[in-house]
């Protein structure tokens, strides 16, 4: 297999990747353009001897960590969209966060790609831990049609200490559900009881109201092409809990920081 096939083989776990820690789909992509770019342009960063994985994490990460936080760095890399919130993006624990809970790397290689020792990179998931419980809980609509899921998600929404407003199996009832309650953050499976899509009922939702939502399905890699219009938050199933709660936290984290007003003089 050539180097850009390999390559190729990761790219949409490292945009799902990217859309967590940057809130979009289409900051996300432009990190992992800017990743591809630097690879053309040097292909001796991504060691021919390295598992791929790791080095085209590593080179992600390197690129995302060159972006400035609050002003205080260098500019912006090229290509790269200067948005008031990617100035303010993800502290390091949480890339460590993300890259155990939601990527599954070890300790070993999460450390390796963030080029730390493990020790301090179980510092770091200890940090993200504590600020990832201090999250405002809300109400959650659940939309899913499989019995056994539904119940599974919501004892897992409601440890996290969120409040289950309802579960809907078919496009009518997210519709109705939603009327009723104004959901706070929306889990929604792709394909529904009635044989409609998730995807259909949460845009006509969101005509009538705001909030982040979560799409879990069992072909991430079919959404996250770049080609289209594509969900941010993405579970794949099946699921671990510990990515349940990585990316429920993620997406309740950039809808605060889009509500909350911009701080003068902010320091890192």
């Amino acid at each position: 297999m050539s180097r850009s096939q390999t390559v190729a083989r990761h790219l949409p776990f490292l945009r799902r990747y990217a859309r967590a820690l940057s809130g979009s789909q289409s900051s996300g992509d432009a990190y992992v353009t800017a990743v591809l770019e630097a690879l053309y342009e040097d292909p001796a960063s991504l060691p021919a001897g390295e598992e791929p994985r790791l080095g085209l994490y590593r080179a992600f990460t390197k690129i995302w960590n060159a972006v400035p936080l609050n002003g205080v760095a260098d500019p912006l890399p090229p290509r790269l969209p200067a948005e008031l919130r990617i100035a303010r993006l993800t502290p390091l624990p949480r890339q460590a966060f993300l890259l155990v809970s939601l990527e599954g790397f070890s300790e070993e290689e999460a450390a390796s790609i963030l080029e730390i020792g493990v020790q301090e990179l179980r510092e770091m998931l200890d940090t993200a831990g504590r600020e990832l419980a201090d999250e405002i809980a809300t109400s959650v609509l659940i939309i899913e049609d499989e019995p056994l899921i539904a119940m599974d998600i919501e004892g897992l929404v409601e440890r996290l200490g969120h409040d289950v407003v309802g579960i809907a199996r078919t496009h009518r009832e997210a519709i109705d559900l939603a009327g009723r309650h104004r959901p706070g953050l929306i889990l929604a499976d792709i394909q529904l009881a009635d044989g409609s899509s998730g995807l259909d009922a949460v845009n006509e939702l969101l005509k009538d109201f705001e909030a982040p939502v979560v799409f879990i399905t069992a072909y991430p890699e079919r959404f996250l092409t770049g080609e289209r219009p594509e969900p941010a938050f993405l579970i794949p199933k099946p699921y671990q809990p510990a990515t349940v709660s990585a990316v429920i936290s993620q997406a309740l984290f950039f809808e605060r920081k889009a509500h909350r007003p911009p701080a003068q003089h902010a320091s890192v």
